[in-house]
């Protein structure tokens, strides 16, 4: 099911990528900074699920404020003439790291007792 989904989900951004109109370079860096808030968001999301605390209050409240936070500091960095987004890029990106880390940490130990129950597996087997 969610293979399905992420499919179509691929399938309709690259249609909607086709026929989009591009993005002027005025705008471009409030949509960097709003994307890269938002997949913070997502592998934040994806880890509480593993950690089974996952609320869904949390993730849109979550999602959605440092989407318009980011863009907020874009916003006053380029009045004040300072790149204050930097420092959001970094905060987002090394919390996008961390939550990585955890999900492949995570994935890496449930592969690891998958091999080691096969084995133990077919090791009983060969003894009988």
């Amino acid at each position: 099911m969610i293979g399905i989904a992420i499919l179509i989900g691929c399938l309709f951004g690259a249609i909607l990528g086709m026929n989009a109109p591009m993005i002027s370079y005025t705008y471009s860096s409030y949509l960097a900074i709003a994307v890269i808030a938002a997949l913070d968001s997502v592998f934040g999301g994806i880890t509480s699920v593993i950690r089974k605390n996952f609320d869904l209050k949390i993730f849109i409240t979550g999602f959605f404020g440092n989407a318009i936070l980011s863009i907020l500091l874009t916003i006053l960095g380029q009045k004040l003439n300072v790149d204050i987004y930097l420092a959001a890029i970094v905060v987002f990106v090394g919390r996008m790291f961390t939550n990585l880390a955890i999900i492949r940490r995570y994935y890496v130990d449930k592969w690891s007792e998958r091999l080691k129950e096969k084995n133990k597996s077919q090791t009983e087997e060969i003894q009988k």
